[in-house]
């Protein structure tokens, strides 16, 4: 399902709408990868295919310019 979810979203702004994926930027050693929940326990982890990524003035990234994710696999963070 939510790779049905990612396939039918315009761009990652749309797709961080969407409350059972829970889209959200890793931290620490993980910056500059992505994940989506698919289970309780499991996420599905991406990477954005854009270079350079697009950033708003404030430094954050511009979600809605970001149309391509590269998928880099599956975990269970718990």
């Amino acid at each position: 399902m939510r790779l049905d979810d990612i396939r039918a979203a315009p761009n990652l702004a749309v797709l961080k709408q969407i409350p059972q994926a829970a889209c959200h930027q890793l931290k620490g050693d993980r910056v500059g990868e992505w994940a989506v929940s698919i289970s309780g326990n499991h996420r599905l982890i991406f990477v954005l295919d854009h270079d350079p990524i697009p950033l708003k003035e404030d430094g954050s990234v511009d979600e809605i310019v970001i149309t391509d994710i590269v998928v880099t696999g599956t975990e269970d963070y718990h």
